[in-house]
Formats: C-alpha cells, sequence, structure tokens
C-alpha cells in the first residue's frame, strides 16, 4: 500500500472513530444525574428558573436535575467551578447578564465567558422597569429626557447597587438619550425602593417585583421596560424602543451553559431538553406573575446574544466609569 493510500486510510478511520464517539456520547448522555450550578441563594429568580427547567428536563432526559445553589462573587464562585468541571454535560452552569458585567469590570477573574463556556440554550428574562416619583412630573420617557436635559445632572437615580444590572441599565439610558443623572446605589431594590417612594430620589431601574406594587397603589409612575417585549402583566406599559430610545435591552437574563469542550451532541441534546422546559406550560405560569418571560434560542443563538450583550455591557461599564 502506498504512503498516499495509507494517510487517507488512517484519516478514514480517524473521521469514523470521531463520529462513533460522538455518536455514543450522544446516546450515552446523560448517565447519571446532572448539576445546575447557581450562582445566587436559593429563592433568587436564577435559582427559581432553574428548578423550573430543572424539573421539566429531569423527565425528558430520564435522570435526575439537581440544581446547587453557590452564592458570592456576583456569581463568580459558582462560575469558576463550572469553567473547571469535566466536560461531559453533566454540570452546568445558570449564566446571567450579572457575569457579563462582572467579567467587564472585574480584572481577577479566574475564567473567560466566551473562552471556557459552551453555551446550550436560553432560559428566561427578568423585566428592569423605569419608575419614576410622581413629583418628577414625567409622564413618559420622553418627558422625563426632556426634563433631565434642563436640569444636567441633578436628577438622581436609585439601583440595587454599583455594577449592577439596574445601575448599568441608568447609564445606558444616558448613553442613549443623552443626558446627565447622579447615580444613588443601595444594597438592594428594597432599601432603593422605599426612598424612591419617599422622594429622596427621582427614579429607579428596578426588577420589575419590586416596584410593581407601589405603582398599582399610585405611589410610582411606571415609563417603560426594558425588555425588548411588552410583558402579559403590564401590557399597556411600552418597551424603551417603543418610548423613543433604541437599542435597550437590560432585563436580567439567564442562559445555560456548558464546559467549553463539551461534546457539541451532548449540548444538543440539552438544548432540546431545555427549550421544550421554557416552552412549557408551567414555566410561564411560574414566571409571568413575577414579569419574568420565557426564552427560546439555542446554543448558537445564545453564542450571539452573549457577544452582543458583551459589547452592549462593556459600553454601558465604560460609561459609569467601571470598565476594567
Amino acid at each position: 500500500m502506498g504512503p498516499i493510500r495509507t494517510v487517507a486510510l488512517f484519516a478514514a478511520v480517524a473521521a469514523a472513530l470521531v463520529s462513533a464517539s460522538a455518536a455514543s456520547a450522544q446516546g450515552d448522555f446523560p448517565n447519571r444525574p446532572v448539576r445546575i450550578i447557581v450562582g445566587f441563594p436559593p429563592g433568587s429568580s436564577a435559582d427559581i428558573a432553574a428548578r423550573v427547567i430543572g424539573s421539566h428536563m429531569t423527565k425528558s432526559l430520564g435522570q435526575q436535575v439537581i440544581v446547587e445553589s453557590k452564592p458570592g462573587a456576583a456569581s463568580s464562585i459558582a462560575a469558576a467551578e463550572v469553567a473547571r468541571a469535566e466536560k461531559d454535560g453533566h454540570t452546568l452552569f445558570m449564566l446571567s447578564s450579572a457575569n457579563i458585567i462582572n467579567e467587564q469590570i472585574n480584572p481577577k477573574l479566574t475564567f473567560n465567558i466566551a473562552r471556557d463556556f459552551a453555551p446550550v440554550a436560553k432560559v428566561n428574562t427578568t423585566a428592569i422597569i423605569l419608575a419614576v416619583h410622581p413629583s418628577v412630573g414625567a409622564d413618559d420617557v420622553k418627558s422625563l429626557v426632556a426634563i433631565a436635559k434642563s436640569k444636567p445632572g441633578e436628577l438622581n437615580y436609585a439601583s440595587t447597587g454599583a455594577g449592577t444590572v439596574p445601575h448599568l441599565s441608568g447609564e445606558l439610558f444616558a448613553v442613549r438619550t443623552g443626558v446627565k443623572m447622579l447615580h444613588v446605589p443601595y444594597k438592594g431594590s428594597p432599601e432603593a425602593a422605599t426612598d424612591l417612594l419617599a422622594g429622596r430620589v427621582a427614579m429607579i431601574f428596578s426588577p420589575a417585583s419590586a416596584v410593581i406594587p407601589h405603582a398599582k397603589a399610585g405611589k410610582l409612575k411606571l415609563l417603560a421596560t426594558g425588555t425588548g417585549v411588552r410583558l402579559g402583566i403590564l401590557p399597556d406599559l411600552p418597551t424603551m424602543a417603543e418610548a423613543g430610545v433604541p437599542d435597550f435591552e437590560t432585563a436580567i437574563w439567564f442562559g445555560l451553559v456548558a464546559p467549553a469542550g463539551t461534546p457539541r451532541p451532548v449540548i444538543d441534546k440539552l438544548s432540546k431538553a431545555v427549550m421544550a422546559a421554557t416552552a412549557a406550560p408551567e414555566a410561564a405560569k411560574a414566571w409571568e406573575p413575577q414579569g419574568i418571560l420565557p426564552l427560546q434560542g439555542g446554543p448558537d443563538d445564545l453564542a450571539k446574544y452573549i457577544a452582543s450583550e458583551t459589547k452592549r455591557w462593556g459600553e454601558a461599564a465604560t460609561a459609569a466609569g467601571l470598565k476594567k
């Protein structure tokens, strides 16, 4: 046998082995419980999202899906653990916009999202809402922008802390509208909402659940949602785009990822299970009252979304003077 034919034979055998290995990986997976690691405490939106989809995935995959909460360092402790896990699909991470932001402002992370994780599927998005105190006198986003431009740097806005999604939502709003505002960080949404109700701050970018009850009581005015579509529980509330602020989508979102190098057949099987879970009626029933919307999108969709969000939040972090 000549050298050319020998090389061709070896190449064919190698290709067959790779194909067989991929098929085997898909056929055997999962062969033990699958863990979803969440970087926030039990009862958090990330934990709730993971448990809803985990219950459905348990049935479709034929193996128990276990949710483990490992909070700390803005979800980076959990992310670092999954980045080091076996590349077999049995350990997954609930990635969120918090991780994207943290990567922009924290130079000491031991992992890189694009390099160390393989996207699996989108999960859901939690609405961020722009609300104002009635004393501001703004009835919509357009009038708020006009008021802010007439008083540059005088209007202040509350957030749940420096470097959070609500904080950078405010910075992105300033970039997109050309206004100047003063940021007032709080430890969490309850404290921020309390000062907004008292009129000590003019407005807030907040998770929906923290402001909807006060708006229904007539104590706050909701101007827009940062989600790309209107909320089912607030059908009359416009999106930022509808309100005249383009390229603004700052909801807290979640997506499932695996360690980089996980076989694509395994990724595809997981993705199919996740998308079936987020499309299930029980997901919408559990999430909608909290202003949470299910998302649909496989590995390639999530990869593109991560890239676009990295660009978006990088710009917002730069504007806030937080870029690493």
